[in-house]
């Protein structure tokens, strides 16, 4: 998500990374002096560092990485109904050795892979879902869906699990290999767009023996980040009011209207935005404005994401919610009730996993760019109006953190839910550049380069960080004590987890149905057919003609 007038550097939270707010408006994270848990490699690690690296920069994974991103991007499904991923992905990795739960807390489509035993048990964690009308081809730098309004990949997070399955596959042959004890977990986020799952996960227990979760998004830049992360909780509620219908013309005055309860309630709360903190984001959408104009509508829904810096401020927008509710409800003469379908929690990562893997995104370094990448890039940027700046080049910028950032610094942003994660095991965040800055975020500019070497190029360089720095945690109990030290001492003596989902709740697995069953017919017909293509884009090629990469005229390098 993207959309600064400067470059991102390196190793910025990804809650910045997330919206590249200008500078004057982020919070100061200075480098961080390195604690001890850096400490010097021994031989024998460094030798297995040095094969692994090799393993994932040969061109099988590098092969392997760009087709499931391709295949995943192809399917372009959004949360809750990405059956089309759990189904390619889970089959890939049984294949592979490893053990695949699906129905992970009672959400259809999640799942869990599993391979190894004992410890130390490291999960690989990264979101597969698309977003609304992001429907988009790739390598093409101006808005060309393949299925006009359909959705897509307008994220990037067909690239992280991809990430994760390279690095876990490359680190299980070291482990059989060696006969190293551990535990290689990978679970894609569900429905993130929509905050719907990590928490349930959490509630669900699928954490309770994990030591190290090694998450990772999607960004223009390779980097990481500590300590408090800087953005936003949230709670998503919609709101539904329920009145009594009438004739609009004949007898308006025996109805009771909802949307008359929906849209007085959205009116007192943008009275009401004046007198909130500046950090706090709320936006809502009208899901049910009732059924037709000539009869009182006699139910209608709100849907509000309350957003915050801290769990405090994010309950107490929370009960406002609910007193706008009661307030509307009383106006109007209606009934309301509301149902949660979304939390996540303000993230903290961990301080001593992202000093070792901010060690190997050093070593990875940035992905070699062709022309052809670079154009694309400044060509997007062109049309999306922002600076042509191309692609992230250069050295690895210091890495950052701060065990807690003021209150005054916080300016809020966007959400994650596996800030609810961090909460619960010690857990670090990886920024991969398989994107680059031209989109707003959520946005079909951003699918641009995701099934491009563009994302082929980001992925493989996330996953020898991520595989290097699964290697360390697996070869170094120290590493792991060190991060179980720091999420125990520092992380959890600022705060208690306390989730924002209630006993009572559940996962919103309704979710965006009527959206894929509209246009999942017709975007079968561009899923990536790896049996006659090498890539996504010789299919594009073969289907539209496209070359890579496709500009408008005048939008050159």
């Amino acid at each position: 998500m993207q959309n600064s007038s400067k470059a991102l550097a390196a190793g910025i939270a990804l809650a910045l990374v997330l919206t590249a707010l200008p500078q004057a408006q982020r919070p100061a994270t200075p480098p961080a002096t390195p604690s001890a848990a850096v400490a010097p490699v021994s031989p024998r690690v460094a030798a297995l560092k040095a094969a692994l690296d090799a393993d994932v920069s040969s061109p099988a994974m590098y092969d392997l990485g760009q087709q499931m991103n391709d295949m995943v991007f192809s399917f372009g499904e959004i949360g809750f109904q990405e059956f089309e991923t759990q189904k390619y992905l889970g089959g890939l990795l049984r294949e592979q050795g490893f053990t695949v739960e699906t129905g992970v807390a009672g959400i259809p489509t999640a799942w869990v892979a599993r391979w190894g035993s004992g410890k130390p048990v490291i999960a690989f964690g990264s979101d597969i879902d698309g977003i609304p009308q992001g429907n988009q081809k790739p390598g093409v730098a101006y808005h060309d869906p393949m299925v006009e309004g359909a959705p897509g990949h307008g994220e990037g997070h067909n690239s992280g699990t991809p990430l994760n399955i390279v690095a876990a596959l490359a680190v299980k042959r070291i482990m059989e290999r060696e006969k190293l004890p551990g535990t290689l977990m990978i679970w894609p986020g569900v429905a993130e767009e929509l905050l719907g799952t990590k928490a349930y996960f959490v509630r669900a227990g699928m954490f309770k023996d994990v030591d190290v979760v090694l998450y990772n998004h999607v960004g223009s830049n390779l980097g990481t980040s500590w300590g408090d992360g800087g953005g936003s909780g949230l709670v998503s509620v919609e709101y539904t009011f329920e009145g009594e219908t009438a004739h609009s013309a004949g007898a308006p005055w025996r109805g009771r209207s909802a949307l008359d309860a929906v849209e007085l309630m959205n009116v007192g709360w943008n009275y009401r935005r004046e007198h909130l903190r500046l950090a706090q984001r709320t936006h809502y959408v009208i899901t049910n404005g009732g059924d037709q104009p000539n009869v009182v509508p006699r139910n209608a829904s709100v849907w509000y994401y309350f957003r915050e810096t801290d769990y405090d401020s994010i309950r107490n927008m929370w009960d406002i919610g609910d007193k706008m509710a009661e307030g509307a409800a009383l106006m109007t003469n209606t009934k309301w009730t509301s149902r949660v379908l979304g939390t996540a929690w303000p993230r903290h990562t961990n301080r001593a996993v992202a000093e070792a893997m901010h060690a190997n995104i050093q070593h990875v370094g940035l992905p070699q760019w062709s022309e052809a990448d670079i154009t694309l890039a400044k060509a997007t940027q062109r049309v999306m109006k922002v600076p042509e700046i191309g692609l992230a080049t250069g050295a690895i910028g210091p890495l950052r953190g701060r065990e807690r950032i003021p209150d005054e610094e916080k300016f809020g942003g966007p959400s994650d839910d596996v800030g609810d994660i961090t909460w619960t095991v010690p857990t670090v965040v990886l920024s991969y550049p398989a994107n680059f800055q031209a989109g707003p975020g959520h946005n079909w500019a951003n699918a641009i380069p995701m099934a491009t070497p563009i994302a082929h190029k980001g992925v493989n360089a996330g996953a020898r960080v991520a595989a290097l720095t699964a290697l360390d945690l697996v070869m170094r109990p120290d590493l792991v004590a060190a991060a179980r030290d720091y999420f125990e001492n520092v992380q959890l003596k600022q705060r208690k987890y306390t989730p924002l989902i209630r006993p009572t709740d559940q996962p919103a697995i309704w979710m965006n149905k009527a959206t894929m069953d509209r246009y999942r017919p017709e975007m079968t017909k561009y899923y990536f057919d790896r049996t006659k293509y090498k890539t996504y884009m010789d299919q594009m090629k073969a289907q539209f003609g496209i070359t890579y990469p496709t500009v408008k005229a005048g939008a050159s390098q």
